[in-house]
């Protein structure tokens, strides 16, 4: 069988069966955005690697209760997102500050940006100033309270639909709008001075 071939649905109903190779395919399609949208909440590296895997235990431990004509992955991200929460709401935190988070700017995020421009001919101060601009867009998401966070990172890193997040998010659809809006104005004010002098917002 070519398990790449399947969907993550098809793999998730073949799991449920005890198919390992399945579930092995399904943790390597999911583990780097499922880690990413937890990293971006709870803002810990060694925690939200944590999270994660144990995101991916009770998913495949409760496949029974998943329905396969909605989305394999805004099932798991939910629970991962749930799981971020708990622990955000646990610690009493609201805006989690970038200050002091060693992996708030990742090594493998940098590392990305660094050959990604390099591989197109990009000078090595241009290379420099575009990681810097990646870091203050970081620093700026970082600074977001945790639901605009997740809501902003869903929508614009991983491309889910509104509906799709207020899925995950198990939040209603308005709410969620509401979060992009403000998590959007919010952006725009932090990142205010890198605009051109005379440009629009």
């Amino acid at each position: 069988m070519d398990y790449e071939a399947q969907t993550d649905e098809e793999l998730a109903q073949l799991c449920e069966g005890g198919d390992e190779r399945a579930a092995r395919e399904l943790v390597s399609r999911f583990e780097r955005p499922l880690f990413s949208l937890i990293r971006r909440t709870v803002r810990d590296q060694e925690l939200a690697e944590d999270l994660a895997q144990e995101a991916f235990v009770r998913a495949f431990n409760h496949l029974d209760s998943f329905d396969p004509s909605y989305q394999f992955s805004s099932w798991l991200f939910k629970i991962g997102h749930n799981l971020a929460i708990d622990h955000v709401r646990k610690k009493g935190l609201d805006t989690v500050s970038i200050e002091g988070a060693p992996d708030a700017v990742s090594q493998e995020r940098q590392e990305a940006t660094s050959i990604t421009l390099e591989a197109r001919g990009e000078r090595p101060d241009e290379v420099a100033e575009a990681r810097a601009l990646g870091d203050e867009i970081e620093e700026a998401i970082g600074e977001l309270r945790p639901e605009y966070r997740t809501a902003v990172m869903l929508r614009h890193i991983e491309g889910h639909s509104y509906r799709e997040i207020a899925e995950i998010m198990d939040t209603p659809l308005g709410t969620v709008k509401t979060y992009i809006h403000r998590a959007r104005g919010e952006l725009q004010d932090r990142l205010a001075h890198l605009r051109p002098e005379g440009s629009e917002a």
